[in-house]
């Protein structure tokens, strides 16, 4: 028969062995898949966020890429100009503009005779 030493402290009898809270009887397997499936799902997340990544930047890189084209065609122009050449890309854009202009007046002119004719009712 084994004897316990017996403590007393502060009026409290204290018995010797484990302290605090028993551990729950976790199934090793189980909780070692649960881990290997967390483990499979960040690296899931982590593929597709890196893949969105990529297309942003690829995206991004072909708006700078046109960017750059429209610059270079602003500066051949510029160059031109300075020259005393006018590029035919300019006056095609004058004379479309000018096109449009005409077009809305006349449209407009159109627009005041039929209200002209609408009040003589």
């Amino acid at each position: 028969m084994t004897h316990f030493a017996v403590e007393v402290v502060g009026g409290k009898v204290k018995k010797p062995g484990k302290r605090g809270r028993k551990p729950a009887k976790i199934d090793l397997k189980a909780k070692l898949e649960r881990s290997r499936q967390s483990a499979r799902e960040c690296r899931a997340r982590k593929k597709l966020r890196y893949q969105y990544l990529e297309e942003l930047v690829s995206s991004r890189e072909r708006a700078i890429c046109g960017l750059r084209e429209e610059l270079e065609m602003y500066k051949q122009w510029c160059m031109a100009m300075d020259q005393g050449k006018i590029p035919s890309e300019i006056k095609a854009l004058l004379t479309g503009e000018e096109q449009n202009k005409s077009q809305q007046n006349s449209g407009r002119h159109t627009k005041a005779v039929k209200i002209e004719a609408n009040n003589s009712w």
